[in-house]
């Protein structure tokens, strides 16, 4: 591998952009993988330019700008006269930014608001078929969350309704055990509850048949039913696009 990789090198010399690019990329892709799996933890330190380069066969220059491109996605950040040292915990801090900038977006454009929810559905539907597919069993506070849905509705209780349908859907991501999907969906959860939030102001269901829904979805995924499970959700968060355009409308009429 090493001799091959210097082979490319060697060859840069004819192509230098694009040789010199594939190899960037490649000893790129490897330390986020390394960084990613948790092999490089935070507050790591990368061997030197010169370690790295050796280790893969390339030029510093292809290791100077592999690391900047980590450093882009906020993976690590390089010290001046020290050691590049990995700082996953940036990604929160960007995802956390990235949120603010999408709340900003729907303040000026409802439509936004609809693409949220399109990636609402591709994560949560993603979630229930690694629950089916795989060993992991759903966690006790989705549980909890749907009987504190359950006690909501007896009461009549409709915030506290949306409350527990909120956590509901937050509990059940976490249970896949997957920390890429849990940190994009912990940072965007706020959001998403303010979608729930909004959704719900248009009366377009019962609280009994909202929690059956629910109830039925996660039923269907102890019962490791995937195709229902997702088509159910698939339907629910499709629905909430539906009422977010007649709740937005709703509002700037109130506000008009």
């Amino acid at each position: 591998m090493i001799r091959e990789i210097k082979t490319l090198e060697s060859a840069a010399q004819n192509t230098p952009t694009v040789q010199r690019d594939r190899l960037h990329a490649t000893v790129s892709a490897a330390l986020e993988a390394r960084i990613l799996s948790g092999d490089l933890k935070i507050g790591d330190k990368l061997e030197s330019e010169s370690a790295i380069a050796k280790g893969f066969g390339v030029s510093t220059r292809a290791v100077r700008e592999a690391i900047q491109t980590l450093e882009t996605k906020g993976l690590v950040m390089r010290r001046h006269g020290g050691r590049t040292t990995v700082v996953r915990e940036d990604v929160s801090e960007f995802l956390d930014t990235l949120a603010i900038t999408v709340r900003q977006r729907l303040s000026s454009d409802p439509t936004y608001l609809e693409e949220l929810m399109a990636a609402r559905r591709m994560i949560e539907t993603e979630v229930i078929e690694l629950l089916c597919q795989g060993t992991e069993s759903i966690a006790a506070p989705v549980t909890q969350a749907l009987e504190q849905m359950k006690e909501a509705r007896d009461a009549g209780d409709f915030a506290s309704f949306v409350d527990a349908d909120a956590a509901f859907h937050l509990a059940l991501v976490h249970s896949a055990q997957n920390g890429i999907i849990s940190i994009i969906y912990d940072n965007f959860a706020g959001l998403i509850n303010e979608v729930i939030q909004l959704t719900s102001r248009v009366p377009t269901k019962s609280l009994e048949a909202a929690y059956e829904e629910h109830a039925e979805i996660y039923g269907r995924i102890c019962r490791k039913d995937e195709a229902q499970a997702k088509a159910l959700m698939r339907s629910q968060i499709d629905n909430s696009a539906d009422y977010l355009r007649i709740a937005i409308e709703k509002n700037l009429g109130e506000e008009t």
